[in-house]
């Protein structure tokens, strides 16, 4: 990939780049605390930027709507009043499912205007998944419409429902978001927080057990800039769309978070993805800053209608995280939409770490993750967390003390300790290359990426295990063309039950209703037994190899 020779250098942007300079730029009040309502909206205002528009949406609908700065502030300031009438307030979880609307983003702003914390839910949730987060954040509020309030019913414990479209006859106790909206603005100024305080509940899988939780503290804000000003390069004249759903972490942290720090215009699309759809998306929002998951140039790319896209687009950068591109697709992007495409890694638990920044001068490789992000030093560790030199595989780890950008402080409920002698490890498998750039190895768990998701297969055999009919299961990634994975099932039936494609189905739809629509697996393989160590743990490598060995 080329790069402009007017790109500042990568390592001299290091010796003079500074965290501190971030924070200050980030926060107007420069009392060492911070407000993300502040950072995002409040000190836009006083920087007189109230009429420059926060968001565009394209409802499902085709109809647009736009909220300014100043518009996002005033409702808010009504949600959050009526959020403090009811006694909510700092550190208490506010949980949202919502599509890609208005709606949304006010919801999220008037969270963080009275310290509370948002907690996303994403709308391909089933109730099983939305069970789980809510009783172990203790959620004190959540806020739905008509299309998804089901997900809520027969719940272990549901609190208070904010709904728009206000109480029906089946769900009479709701509140009618109407009437919150119709508050009267909150007096009070927005909590001035420390800086390790939560703004963020977000919940990653893994490969044991339940999903952990990741509580984002305010100083998370420095790094989501970050990450939008160097490697997005989002500048003030973008016109920026991030596919990704702000259900997850990567579409939370940078289609809302990230752009509104940085006080540009986001755009939400509230449609699901066909091509078609997106590239009129594209065209009729003259689209300049682009964010997707790989599965979606994929499918750009396989529907044959973005081949001579760069006639009339304006896009001047895309950007893909979530799994590596591959050299096809990358010259593909350059060739056809007219611009380049950069590789971006993070996680739920860190945001983005290293990249290929479209906004510096470093060596960019078609499938490598890049650098490490300004304020992070990242590096390979043994078994025994030695550090290892270039072109040896080791295991990605944050160095925490030589990495002031870093912010994760531990899972929520100590989950799992993922910190070894100083040091935060990934879980990914990489190698350093010479020119001190990152290659993506593998992993070295069980997760799996389908569609830019990243999926713990328990979950998924938990799911599939509640069905009368099975006896053991376990799920693993199978390779796919479009999604890059698939989830794959591999099913021991209980005695009486025979394998049917009726059957199949029957589990396949047990679990996309029960879980999630993007976690339930599209291939079953019925067995007698699972491959399993003389303890009893399921060898999970011997069943990738084979799905690997049977994908077509």
């Amino acid at each position: 990939m080329s790069t402009p020779a007017s790109l500042p250098e990568y390592r001299a942007y290091l010796e003079t780049f500074s965290v501190d300079d971030m924070i200050a730029r980030l926060d107007d009040h420069r009392d060492g605390k911070a407000n993300a309502f502040e950072s995002c909206c409040g000190r836009h205002l006083r920087a007189g930027r109230g009429e420059v528009p926060a968001l565009v949406q394209e409802d499902t609908q085709g109809n647009v709507n736009t909220l300014t700065y100043a518009e996002l502030e005033a409702e808010s300031a009504r949600l959050a009043g009526w959020f403090a009438e009811r006694g909510l307030g700092v550190g208490d979880r506010i949980a949202c499912m919502l599509p890609r609307s208005p709606q949304l983003l006010v919801t999220v702003l008037a969270t963080w205007r009275i310290g509370a914390v948002y907690q996303p839910l994403f709308t391909a949730f089933g109730p099983d998944a939305v069970d789980y987060r809510l009783g172990r954040a203790d959620t004190k509020l959540v806020i739905t419409d008509h299309a998804n309030r089901f997900k809520f019913d027969g719940l272990t414990q549901c609190p208070p429902v904010l709904t728009l479209g206000g109480p029906t006859a089946e769900h009479a106790d709701d509140q009618d978001w109407a009437d919150a909206l119709a508050h009267s603005p909150i007096e009070a100024t927005p909590p001035r927080l420390e800086r390790d305080a939560p703004f963020l509940q977000m919940f990653t899988s893994g490969t044991v057990g339940k999903p952990k939780g990741v509580a984002v503290p305010l100083s998370a804000m420095t790094a989501f800039a970050l990450y939008m000003e160097l490697a997005v390069d989002l500048r003030d004249t973008d016109r920026f769309w991030n596919m990704a759903d702000p259900g997850w972490a990567y579409g939370l942290y940078y289609a809302i978070a990230g752009p509104l720090l940085l006080g540009v215009t986001t755009h939400f699309c509230e449609a699901g993805f066909s091509a078609e759809g997106a590239l009129a998306f594209m065209k009729r929002h003259h689209i300049t800053n682009f964010a997707a998951a790989p599965t979606a140039y994929r499918l750009m790319k396989a529907s044959g209608l973005f081949d001579d896209a760069h006639e009339t687009l304006e896009l001047r950068a895309a950007s893909s995280a979530g799994e590596p591109l591959n050299t096809e697709v990358v010259t593909w992007v350059e060739r056809s939409l007219g611009c380049p495409v950069m590789d971006h890694y993070g996680q739920t638990e860190t945001g983005m770490t290293c990249n290929n920044h479209h906004a510096l001068d470093h060596p960019k490789h078609v499938g490598a993750m890049g650098v490490p992000m300004p304020g992070y030093r990242l590096a390979i560790l043994d078994a025994e967390y030695n550090e290892l030199p270039p072109g040896e595989p080791g295991v990605l780890a944050v160095d925490i003390e030589n990495s002031p950008a870093h912010f994760f402080p531990g899972y929520t409920w100590q989950e799992k300790h993922p910190f070894a002698e100083g040091y935060y490890l990934t879980g990914d498998v990489v190698i350093k290359n010479e020119d001190g750039t990152f290659q993506f190895a593998g992993r070295d768990d069980d997760i799996i990426t389908t569609s830019g998701y990243r999926v713990g297969p328990t979950d998924v055999e938990n799911s599939v295990m509640t069905h009368p009919a099975v006896a053991e299961s376990a799920a693993v990634g199978q390779p796919d063309e479009i999604r890059g994975e698939i989830i794959k099932s591999y099913v021991v039936l209980r005695e009486g039950f025979e394998p049917s494609d009726e059957l199949a189905e029957e589990i396949r739809k047990q679990v996309r209703e029960r879980l999630s629509t993007h976690a339930f697996p599209r291939v079953i393989e019925f067995v007698d037994e699972l491959p399993k160590t003389p303890s009893g743990k399921i060898q999970r490598f011997k069943l990738r190899a084979d799905a690997v060995d049977k994908a077509v």
